[in-house]
């Protein structure tokens, strides 16, 4: 493929997932999808879905983020990690998948039950997703990478976590490195940019679309940016119903 079509967080907002893919050009680009795509939006289910569904047809990149990992922890500890899931958004994600209720109705381990039972197709994919892609000069990666060692050595927690010590850190990994999580308004300092964050050989595609900001879709080929299409949240930002 001559080209990557990278796209950032995308949290449930499953509607923005499908207009940015309209932008995608399956029969020249390599379709990668940074990680996040559940947790706080309403259509965490059927993000999931859509996502399984373009690396069966596409053969696309599905990163895995740290909401992926949230998740498959809850499912393993329901009763440990089900407050803090919760309060992360995870309530939205645990109703797409059962129904609306849920979380009030059964208690964490017979909602993980319920859904090992309900999707275990679902739950062995997002059990492999890998921790970062390389594509020629670009490496990849939901969160960032380890600057203070050969980048390969990077813990799981940090790919899927880091954030200053990476925003901020010397870039000598030879590599342009593509990554979201921490969102562009925060890495920009003024809670309101959300266009696309570049520095020191670093790109951040996260614009913040769950937050009421935006869902990129960003082109590379060898030598740099191709394309930036950025597609506002125009219903406003997730809020919690708790």
């Amino acid at each position: 493929m001559k080209q990557v079509f990278v796209i950032g967080d995308i949290h449930g907002e499953y509607e923005l997932f499908q207009e940015i893919l309209k932008k995608f050009q399956p029969d020249k680009q390599q379709l990668i999808l940074i990680g996040d795509l559940n947790d706080r939006g309403r259509k965490s289910k059927d993000c999931w879905l859509l996502g399984m569904e373009l690396v069966e047809k596409y053969q696309a990149v599905y990163l895995r983020g740290n909401h992926e990992q949230y998740f498959l922890e809850f499912m393993e500890s329901p009763e440990d990690w089900f407050p803090s899931y919760l309060y992360n958004g995870g309530k939205e994600t645990i109703e797409s998948l059962l129904h609306k209720g849920a979380t009030e109705e059964y208690s964490p381990t017979e909602i993980a039950m319920m859904i090992r039972s309900r999707y275990k197709k679902l739950l062995e994919f997002l059990n492999e997703r890998p921790l970062y892609c390389e594509w020629g000069n670009y490496l990849f990666v939901h969160a960032g990478v380890d600057l203070t060692r050969d980048w390969h050595e990077t813990s799981v927690q940090d790919f899927l976590w880091i954030r200053e010590p990476f925003h901020e850190g010397k870039n000598n990994t030879g590599k342009t490195i593509v990554f979201g999580h921490t969102i562009t308004p925060m890495l920009y300092g003024d809670m309101q940019t959300t266009a696309l964050w570049q520095s020191d050989g670093k790109i951040g595609i996260d614009g913040g679309a769950v937050f009421g900001g935006s869902l990129h879709g960003v082109v590379f080929d060898n030598s740099g940016i191709v394309h930036d299409y950025e597609i506002p949240n125009t219903k406003g930002p997730w809020q919690p119903d708790f």
